[in-house]
């Protein structure tokens, strides 16, 4: 009697513990389903307005629909400097990323630790500035594209002849290196074209002043004849206004997408809502392209995908290269992302009120982030 009491206890214990096991085998999944993907944005130098807004864009595309419930984001900034970013995504793997978004400082100087990354199975997506470690990804415009063609622009503006002013970017990143190389290998075919001031803009307004007042110190605007700046167009047509030239006398400049410079390129006396000053329509003599700062957000995208599951994404994404002149220069009344679609590509100064934030932000890549999502961290709904 008592040996079949045993026997049955045995059984007991045997079908709860198989219905615990069962359980758990159910729930095992459901718990998996749940975790995050941990993953890090490392940015590198960030004192422009390009970087805060691509910063803002990745944050929006993280807070979407689509990614809120599979993504833990952090950022860090490492400044420019190369060790420090190395020693932060060191830090980032150590701490079990599952991905890393990267604005790379150098092209080359983070191969080695890239390379332990992918090692451990995190995935590296670069945005705008490119890694040449084979196992990252990258995704950017063509940088030498963008200075080449805004030089032919300039040069044939000129009519092939006359004093230029180039200002350049963050020096040693991919992205300054191939657009500053292009649009010299276009000038070099002008004997008559003499680079008369070159300077260093970090892509940034605020050093586009500083380094164009140390240019006109021993040379005033009457002796350049065109400026080819990767920032700072809106800020040399607003110096030129200072110095008392009208707005027929402004120089032709080949630059960056800001705002404030397309809405300069808005034919003189448009009516358009907040303008005021040199954040107005000028009729200013411009091209106007961008590395567009949807570049980090749609990195965040496909990182995702990949962690998820997405094998053919292609080691290099390049995006359309925007360009927008005088003629195509369209403004946008609402900023809406369908109205963006149908190509508006200016914002009043009421809805956008900083002039060096950068315009060039559609995609339909990346339907996530919108207006709002470059503004304030917010993505489309």
């Amino acid at each position: 009697m008592r040996f079949r009491e045993e026997i049955m206890t045995f059984a007991t214990r045997c079908g709860t513990l198989a219905m615990a096991l069962g359980l758990s085998a159910l729930m095992t999944p459901l718990a998996t389903a749940q975790e995050k993907h941990k993953v890090f944005l490392s940015m590198s130098y960030i004192g422009n307005d390009w970087q805060a807004e691509a910063s803002n864009m990745v944050k929006a595309m993280a807070a979407s629909a689509g990614l809120k419930d599979k993504v833990d984001l952090e950022v860090q900034v490492a400044g420019p400097n190369a060790q420090r970013q190395i020693q932060q995504i060191n830090a980032m793997v150590q701490a079990g990323a599952d991905a890393i978004i990267v604005y790379p400082i150098s092209p080359t100087a983070l191969n080695q630790v890239v390379k332990n990354a992918c090692a451990k199975g995190v995935k590296i997506v670069a945005y705008d500035a490119e890694i040449t470690e084979p196992c990252a990804y990258n995704i950017t415009i063509d940088q030498a594209e963008a200075g080449r063609r805004t030089a032919e622009w300039l040069a044939d503006r000129l009519g092939g002849k006359g004093n230029i002013v180039l200002v350049t970017g963050v020096p040693g990143t991919s992205v300054d290196t191939a657009r500053t190389a292009a649009a010299k290998e276009v000038f070099a075919k002008f004997p008559d074209i003499k680079v008369v001031g070159e300077a260093v803009g970090m892509w940034s307004q605020a050093v586009a002043r500083t380094e164009l007042s140390k240019l006109l110190a021993t040379r005033n605007w009457d002796g350049i004849d065109g400026l080819w700046m990767q920032v700072g167009c809106y800020t040399a047509n607003a110096m030129q206004l200072e110095a008392g030239h009208t707005a027929e006398q402004l120089k032709p400049c080949a630059g960056e997408g800001s705002n404030g410079g397309r809405i300069q390129m808005l034919p003189a006396g448009t009516e358009v809502e907040g303008a005021d000053g040199p954040y107005a329509p000028l009729g200013a003599p411009r091209i106007s392209y961008a590395s567009p700062p949807y570049s980090g957000a749609y990195a965040l995208k496909l990182a995702v995908e990949m962690l998820d599951g997405k094998t053919d994404v292609p080691q290099h994404t390049t995006l359309p290269l925007p360009i927008v002149t005088n003629e195509t220069v369209k403004l946008c009344e609402t900023g809406s992302w369908d109205e963006m679609k149908n190509g508006c590509n200016a914002f009043k100064p009421s809805i956008v009120a900083n002039p060096g934030w950068f315009a060039s932000i559609f995609s339909e890549e990346p339907p996530e982030v919108g207006l709002n999502a470059a503004l304030v961290s917010q993505p489309e709904q």
